[in-house]
């Protein structure tokens, strides 16, 4: 809870007759070893006045309403509105919607004014206005883990005492509701898992401490790790069918951290269309179909670069031509692809492209670019007669450019060679089973609207958006798997002069923009007005507002 001027609030609870002065000091002895509590949280720990009129005493003396809560309290879910993510990292709770258009909200900490303000927004975007009320962050605290303990009885109701069965329990849950990553990490009381669930991780359970030294043991056991090494190690579980399994351990202060990848063997490749790439096969083909030139798929890490290759290679893919792969690790298998996996140990990704150059490919695919070896060789292979597709982490298609200068390409080898620059990023689409339709709201309209004049593009606005609720579907989140939002950036002669003259970024996206280009907000705004996401949901990737 939120106290803008400590000593004041203190004085005037004391005039008011809430407190004695011999509790205000007591308050304020501790907060010397407790500096980040406040000194109504404080009071109200210690008991020392009824909590209801302590909390409207304090409400009225900053100008905000005050309540106190419990589970009683709520009369709607938090994953209808503003998310469980939001209500911890914020400590906010929904309380009540009046009149279908205003609701009650409690805040923790009203001087947080980019924390009002965004939950201010995110309520308005739902055609929702904000009447905040302060209360108690104990109180919040506890009703959180209140509704976060409820996603931990699937693990906690089946472990028995077996250690065996529970880490197994762990594994196949986090299968069964589609993870890509299981967090196993110890904290300073419990061991927290949580499971990446399309993009975002959800909180599934808290284990006891005294458990730790056991599923620690029993995860290296099985990821064929040194039980007695206490530092950072990487394994491998492949006793789950249809499943390759990555561990990492990591120490920390609390004990040993688990990561585990899910990779799935033999996973059905998704169309690119499918994935969200704009535009029509026409488009798709004078992207990604060419000769004697390198295509470059540029992301931050776990937004779908890898997937977004495969189904380019199985686009791709013909008898009559000759595909090798280098990857790290194979994670789908092709029917009808050369695919080397390395290991590190042995072999790199430019030690593996060299061999495969003799190997008579028509098309290579490097699955990252990380040096400037590798980049070279993979250019030399563009320009050899070879189309070779690859992966760069970096912000987007633009700056795919700025990446490879700093990884030593001369501004001739990327002209020449660097045909198509491909940057996405992974949004969550709005699940089917509980969305709720409605009308766009002003404010929408009116950020839309000056993306759209800001790069030249019109978006009807007449038809409906979708509000994210939460089902058991959908695990609460109101969002059900994920769509790519893309940008292509085709060097044109224009492009590859800019290049060539060494220009900036900035002048090179200029130019692009004029060329037929458009960022990545473009096509979001794009999957939003067609059903796919929400306003919402895109802001949280690309920030737009």
């Amino acid at each position: 809870m939120e106290i803008q001027k400590r000593q004041p609030i203190g004085v005037e609870l004391v005039k008011r007759g809430i407190v004695k002065e011999v509790d205000i000091q007591r308050a304020l002895d501790f907060q010397k070893t407790s500096p980040q509590k406040k000194i109504g949280d404080i009071l109200y720990e210690m008991g020392v006045s009824d909590p209801r009129t302590l909390i409207e005493a304090i409400g009225n003396i900053i100008g905000i309403k005050g309540m106190i809560i419990d589970t009683k309290t709520l009369n709607l879910r938090l994953v209808d509105y503003i998310g469980v993510e939001n209500a911890k990292k914020l400590k906010v709770l929904p309380i009540e919607i009046v009149n279908g258009t205003k609701m009650k909200i409690c805040f923790s900490n009203t001087t947080d004014r980019k924390g009002i303000e965004q939950i201010r927004m995110l309520l308005l975007n739902k055609g929702i206005v904000m009447d905040p009320y302060v209360t108690f962050e104990k109180d919040i605290l506890r009703v959180l883990q209140g509704l976060e303990s409820t996603a931990s009885n699937e693990i906690k109701d089946t472990q028995g005492g077996n250690i065996t069965a529970l880490v197994d329990n762990i594994i196949r849950t986090g299968i069964e509701k589609r993870a890509s990553d299981i967090h196993i990490e110890p904290m300073s009381e419990t061991i927290r898992v949580r499971y990446r669930i399309d993009g975002e991780l959800i909180t599934a359970a808290k284990l006891p401490k005294a458990k730790q030294t056991q599923i620690i043991g029993r995860l290296k056991a099985i990821s064929n790790m040194h039980q007695e090494k206490q530092e950072a190690q990487d394994g491998r579980i492949l006793t789950y069918e249809n499943y390759s399994i990555r561990a990492s351990s990591q120490p920390n202060v609390n004990g040993e951290k688990f990561v585990l990848r899910l990779l799935k063997k033999n996973a059905d490749i998704r169309d690119i269309f499918e994935l969200g790439f704009p535009g029509d096969e026409d488009k798709l083909k004078k992207t990604v179909d060419k000769r004697n030139s390198i295509t470059i798929v540029a992301a931050p890490t776990g937004e779908g670069k890898t997937t977004t290759l495969y189904s380019i290679m199985d686009y791709l893919n013909r008898p009559e031509i000759n595909v090798t792969t280098i990857e790290d690790p194979v994670e789908i298998r092709i029917e009808g692809l050369n695919q080397i996996e390395i290991d590190e140990a042995k072999t790199t990704f430019s030690s593996a492209l060299r061999t495969v150059l003799r190997q008579d490919p028509d098309i290579i695919l490097v699955g990252e670019i990380r040096d400037k070896e590798t980049v070279e060789i993979a250019m030399q292979a563009g320009q050899t007669g070879h189309y070779v597709l690859s992966t760069i982490h970096t912000i987007d298609s633009i700056e795919t450019i700025t990446r490879l200068r700093k990884l030593g390409m001369s501004d001739y080898d990327i002209a020449s060679t660097l045909a198509t620059s491909i940057s996405q990023r992974l949004v969550r689409k709005v699940c089917n089973e509980c969305k709720k339709e409605r009308p766009f709201t002003e404010e929408e309209k009116k950020i839309i609207n000056e993306i759209a004049e800001r790069y030249g593009e019109h978006f009807d606005l007449n038809g409906t958006t979708y509000d994210a609720v939460g089902c058991k579907h959908c695990h609460n989140t109101g969002y059900y798997d994920r769509i790519g939002v893309f940008e292509i950036l085709n060097l044109t002669e224009t492009i590859k002069e800019s290049v060539m003259k060494g220009e900036s970024s900035i002048e090179i996206r200029r130019k692009a923009l004029k060329e037929g280009y458009r960022p990545l907000v473009i096509d979001g705004i794009n999957k939003v007005v067609q059903g796919y996401t929400t306003l919402e949901e895109l802001n949280r990737k690309i920030a737009i507002f």
